[in-house]
């Protein structure tokens, strides 16, 4: 006799939460994210389907495999995998679990997600973080991003956190966690009407965006300085 799982029909989807590296592809045009442990090489847009790491003909989330999306109840217990020294520069997403799922004692196993919020940490010098900046290692086609203050973007790649937003699409919100170790805020609310190229920018985006280009402004005033410098001395 084969065991039946109870099925579950709700009338809203589930809400979940999980860490993920944000991504930024190769020619800048596209935003996404990547998994920390099993899926992390298959990154992943902001609505996706899963599909199994083993490359087996099936559906996620098949019983006797362990693929599909994974997410846990529990912001909390979210929040504590970012204090591992490998996931300190991962984002904190709040998901909405779609499809086919199983649920178990501490999350999901899913086969389709949409992420409705990102909240990037603080720049790995404790301040806040205005944008996202080449960590220093990818994927193939995708660069991965660590949350940087304006300080500490030293001409890097990187994009800011209403930008890569805007690149990501489907209504995703991300903001910037407290800097200096203070707690990470609540997820905002996602804007099902805000879209990659129309979505309006409040104070805050505004004030992030200003910072990036300032930021960048004194990199190229202090490329210049050395250029000079060199000049007088040639």
């Amino acid at each position: 006799m084969r065991l039946r799982l109870p099925a579950e029909r709700p009338t809203e989807p589930p809400t979940g939460y999980k860490i993920a590296h944000p991504v930024l592809s190769q020619d800048g045009t596209r935003a996404g994210f990547t998994g920390v442990s099993l899926g992390g090489a298959l990154p992943y847009g902001v609505l996706d389907d899963a599909s199994c790491v083993y490359g087996r003909r099936h559906r996620p989330p098949a019983r006797l495999c362990d693929c599909g999306f994974h997410c846990v109840h529990d912001r909390a217990a979210a929040e504590a995998m970012l204090c591992t020294a490998e996931h300190r520069d991962a984002v904190l997403l709040e998901v909405s679990v779609l499809g086919a799922y199983i649920r178990f004692e501490r999350g999901f196993r899913y086969a389709r997600q949409r992420v409705r919020s990102a909240v990037a940490g603080p720049c790995g010098c404790g301040a806040g973080a205005v944008a996202l900046a080449d960590a220093g290692w990818g994927r193939p086609g995708w660069r991965a991003l660590v949350p940087s203050c304006a300080g500490c973007l030293r001409g890097r790649t990187s994009v800011s956190l209403a930008g890569f937003a805007r690149l990501a699409g489907e209504g995703l919100r991300v903001v910037a966690g407290g800097g200096g170790g203070a707690a990470l805020p609540a997820l905002p609310a996602a804007d099902p009407a805000s879209s990659a190229s129309g979505a309006e920018l409040g104070v805050p985006e505004l004030v992030a965006e200003a910072a990036l280009l300032q930021a960048r402004l004194d990199w190229f005033q202090s490329q210049l300085a050395r250029l000079g410098e060199r000049g007088e001395q040639g």
